[in-house]
């Protein structure tokens, strides 16, 4: 992770009074020589929208629609649709910062502003996130490929339900065959551009996820079968309006992608597309986030579970019932598994920095990208093979570095203001950001912890 430099006649100024052009190329020609991309003519605008649409679109999407529940149909919408214009006031943040410090990565953003300290930061905090949310990745395929025991019920997987119990439907069989022979594949691309096809299926098989999903809640219209939605939250004393914080690092969550933006820029055909390549894949992902919870709260109401996923493992009442409930479920696995590369990569890049700080860049030297490869999934594995669940641990750990990520550090390089560039609007929201970011974080992990001590207390009580 090195300090970028000027292309000749592009020449940046930045200080009190002084103008950046915030359309300068993060990454030049000469820089892409330097780091192994001297035949890559550089990524197209559609491919560049398609990776960032799949780093942004993962396990979120399955836990929106439970936001509804919290929030009611209005202001669930309202927060799905605010949260993305907030994220892209974030991501336009880090960009302003970075053409002015002459950053090509997160963590040199951060170490612009804050020093070795500020990089290290980025760096734990992807390293928290990214292996949290891959091994959940894993964990779901998992249970929706070979089955999940929960409270004494089983909950058979599409595979089992095909074939019966076999030996090599078995989910440690199952996460094996699946990393050596797709992650594996995947995970070994040197460029975050060779994913762009890979990624355009991912968004297609959300889409499709989608569509099963319309289909299935306009059956049940037709039938009469739905009830109306609750369209606002139900709060009825201090405890339930203390738990509608609990929403806000989910839906910080399903947003982010921050430390991907930069990867994706450096390899822009024409860098001066990024922002609007942000706004495309928020656009777009923000659409799909909408109609999933809009359908989702519909089709299941009060009853939709943490993973709405979980909810198409019952009897729908409906034609081809189970068709649709495998199709749902096989087409979410199969996004997921496109989906673990794009995260993986930035997740191997800070690695790298962390580790091997003055080090050459990380694809020239194939003996290191193959062992930290080799290294991350392997623990992934692990984690996703011994861990049986991890919603919790992830809900504590996951959100808090996804609030860092997408909120809190691209806020405080603002208010930093290294450069003397930093609007008196922006630092207002920049100080907003930071402030709902730690207060609705606390408020979620205090309402969480409490919910889970009295869970586990109410059988003493009893």
């Amino acid at each position: 992770m090195t300090m970028g430099s000027i292309a000749p006649g592009r020449e940046r100024k930045s200080g009190k009074g002084k103008q950046v052009d915030e359309n300068v190329p993060l990454l030049p020609t000469n820089q892409r020589e330097e780091a192994g991309f001297d035949e890559f003519n550089g990524a197209s605008f559609t491919g560049a929208v398609f990776n960032l649409s799949t780093t942004i679109v993962g396990a979120g999407i399955m836990v929106l629609p439970a936001t509804m529940k919290v929030l009611g149909l209005v202001l669930g919408i309202a927060m799905i649709i605010v949260m993305a214009f907030v994220t892209e006031r974030s991501i336009h943040m880090l960009l302003k910062f970075s053409r002015a410090g002459k950053s090509t990565s997160y963590g040199c953003v951060m170490r612009d502003a804050f020093g070795k300290v500020g990089r290290i930061l980025l760096q734990i905090s992807v390293l928290v996130n990214n292996i949290g949310v891959l091994i959940v990745y894993m964990i779901i395929i998992g249970d929706v490929l070979s089955g999940t025991s929960s409270s004494g019920t089983h909950h058979a997987g599409v595979l089992e339900g095909w074939f019966g119990d076999q030996w090599w439907n078995e989910r440690f069989s199952v996460l094996l065959f699946t990393t050596l022979f797709v992650f594996a594949p995947l995970a070994c691309l040197k460029r975050i551009d060779s994913l762009r096809y890979t990624s355009a299926l991912s968004v297609g098989l959300a889409v499709v996820f989608l569509v099963i999903m319309v289909i299935i809640a306009l059956m049940k219209l037709i039938s009469g079968t739905v009830t109306m939605p609750r369209l606002l939250p139900d709060v009825t004393e201090l405890t339930s309006f203390w738990k509608l914080f609990t929403v806000v690092p989910v839906l910080v969550t399903a947003y982010i992608c921050h430390y991907n933006v930069h990867s994706i820029d450096n390899e822009l055909e024409d860098s001066t597309q990024i922002k609007a390549v942000v706004r495309a894949a928020l656009a777009l992902c923000s659409s799909v986030y909408v109609m999933t919870s809009l359908f989702g709260f519909l089709l299941f109401g009060d009853g939709t579970l943490d993973d709405v996923l979980a909810n198409f493992d019952t009897d729908l009442r409906i034609p081809c019932g189970r068709v649709m409930n495998d199709a749902v479920r096989i087409s979410y696995a199969a996004h997921l598994m496109l989906v673990f590369p794009i995260v993986f990569y930035p997740l191997r890049i800070n690695i790298d920095g962390l580790l091997f700080p003055s080090s050459c860049p990380l694809v020239s030297s194939n003996r290191r990208f193959a062992l930290i490869t080799t290294v991350l999934m392997t623990l992934i594995f692990l984690g996703a093979t011994f861990i049986p669940s991890i919603w919790d641990a992830f809900q504590f750990t996951g959100a808090t570095a996804a609030v860092c990520l997408g909120f809190i550090f691209p806020a405080s390089i603002t208010l930093r203001d290294r450069h003397a560039i930093a609007t008196t609007n922006e630092k207002s929201l920049a100080i907003l950001m930071i402030v709902l970011a730690v207060f609705s974080n606390l408020v979620a992990i205090y309402s969480d912890a409490h919910s889970l001590f009295r869970k586990n207390s109410a059988p003493t009580e009893k």
